[in-house]
């Protein structure tokens, strides 16, 4: 009896201690993600301090606090080259460099020029930080805890948030002049820190296969399955999915190397003619993304406090509390989803969390249009909605937190094939921090049109449609390997081949929420 169990204890013990491993793996790569997140958060309260000492304009501060997502499309698209080119792992190493630099640039920021290049550097660090945490987490990550796993970027781009915010309140007390340079420039000691840290982690097992490293990434595998036998399964469906036949085996074997000409079918096949199948996967990422920006949460994330202020809370105290408020709900909940990801599926968390948010940003929109129509002195006679403003923007960021936010990038980093996925995925990040662009540079100037109420009715609208393409188009894609997306989608070949299978695509298209 004893002898019979001795073979599940082990794997017991190994399951136990492989995914410990990885889940060190996977915090360490997110850590660019709360530098991220600490840049975004600490902007919203820096700006209103940046605004006061350096005398800019409503349309200057936007342009600032918005400009740093187009900025990372650079980020975005070299991250994708720089990590087929030097690995994820290195990549990670790479962006420590940029938020580093940026640092040191927003801290010692004499004038609105500088202000803009330390923006334009932590941009392009933020789109390396969008597009390799995903993809090293998902490359690494076995089916089982995937979901689980690839949820920690998004989870640390929202601890960073909530720092960011913490920071605002720590450091609003000090000299107007050196209240916002202290809170911006000190993010450059955890560059640092993160860049060294990185160093210790296993390079993924997918990028060893695609150069030819077969040994290593059988090292790699060993100690992120699950099971003996996963070990041999994943290699074997990453040498297929990289191109490399069954029966090669080997320390090192030679793969050709992609010559430009490779590089641009890769282009071709996955942008400007793919297969249906493809074309379904492309679509599915870049309207996810588009719409998780779209439904307007970086404009309650960035202007947070001008929400609040526009509701009637003008205590810098307050306001500030209520703000690290939000920041908590935002971390708290976005936690939640890395435990539910993997049990209750992407599709549900999904639609439940749209609809979510599209019910708090009507009470949100509601409670700005009735704060707004009362004069200043008379809103205490409004409290009812003032309150409706704070829940209401609190639920939104849960509810965001708890779906959309996390599942945008897991998604995006766990459906394109392995020869497309590092390009797959710059495009995602691409189609996020573009839209967030927009979003955060038009929010002001958007209010003032319509109304800051009635812009939020305007993202609870984006927010239905989203809602409606999610439940018509979107797969489930839980406990499936990187492997099998393929399948799921009716993908066949190694990348640079790949086709659609004709009557799986066919099926897939006319069953979309099968």
């Amino acid at each position: 009896m004893a002898a019979a169990s001795l073979p599940e204890t082990v794997e017991a013990n190994k399951k136990r201690s492989n995914i410990k491993y990885v889940v060190t793996c996977a915090t360490l790569a997110s850590t660019a993600s709360i530098i991220l997140g600490y840049d975004i958060g600490v902007m919203s309260g820096a700006s209103l301090y940046i605004k006061e000492d350096l005398k800019i304009t409503d349309v200057q501060l936007e342009i600032l606090m918005g400009i740093i997502s187009l900025y990372s499309l650079v980020g975005s698209f070299a991250a994708g080259r720089t990590s087929d080119w030097i690995g994820r792992r290195n990549t990670v190493v790479f962006t420590g460099v940029f938020f580093f630099a940026a640092s040191l640039l927003l801290g010692f920021a004499a004038n609105y020029g500088m202000l803009m290049a330390g923006q334009f550097v932590a941009g392009v660090g933020g789109g390396y930080a969008l597009t390799i945490a995903p993809v090293y987490t998902a490359e690494i990550s076995p089916a089982s805890a995937r979901g689980f796993l690839t949820s920690f970027p998004e989870l640390s781009i929202n601890l960073g948030i909530l720092l960011g915010f913490l920071s605002n309140y720590a450091f609003a007390r000090l000299p107007l002049r050196l209240g916002w340079r202290v809170m911006l420039g000190i993010s450059a000691a955890p560059s640092i820190l993160m860049a060294l840290m990185v160093l210790g982690m296993p390079e993924s097992p997918r990028w060893l296969v695609m150069k030819g490293r077969l040994a290593d990434a059988r090292a790699v595998l060993e100690k992120t399955s699950d099971t003996w036998e996963e070990v041999a399964e994943r290699l074997a469906d990453i040498k297929a999915a990289a191109g490399i036949p069954a029966d090669l085996d080997g320390d090192v074997v030679d793969v050709p190397r992609r010559s430009r000409g490779e590089e641009r079918q890769v282009w071709k096949q996955l942008v400007f003619s793919p297969t249906p199948a493809l074309r379904r996967i492309l679509v599915s990422a870049l309207l996810l993304q588009f719409l998780q920006q779209a439904s307007g949460i970086d404009a309650v994330v960035l202007y947070t406090p001008r929400v609040f202020m526009s509701a009637g809370i003008t205590d810098s105290d307050r306001l500030l509390g209520t703000t690290c408020a939000v920041g908590a709900a935002k971390m708290l909940f976005t936690l939640v989803a890395t435990f539910l990801l993997d049990r209750v599926g992407r599709r549900p968390l999904l639609l439940s969390s749209t609809a979510g948010m599209v019910v708090s940003l009507v009470g949100l929109g509601m409670g700005l249009n009735v704060v707004g129509r009362h004069p200043d002195d008379a809103a205490a006679k409004v409290t009812w909605a003032v309150a409706l403003c704070v829940a209401s923007n609190v639920a939104f960021v849960s509810f965001f937190s708890i779906g959309l936010g996390p599942i945008a990038f897991v998604y995006t980093s766990e459906i394109f094939p392995l020869r497309v996925r590092a390009l797959g995925c710059a495009l995602g990040v691409a189609s996020n921090r573009l839209t967030c662009g927009v979003v955060s540079m038009t929010f002001l100037s958007l209010s003032k049109a319509i109304t800051i109420g009635g812009s939020f009715f305007l993202y609870a609208g984006i927010a239905a449609l989203a809602w409606v393409f999610f439940f018509t188009y979107l797969l489930e894609t839980r406990g499936r390997t990187l492997e099998e997306m393929g399948k799921l989608f009716g993908v066949t070949g190694t990348g640079l081949e790949v086709e659609a299978e004709g009557d799986a695509a066919k099926e897939v298209a006319e069953m979309p929420t099968k």
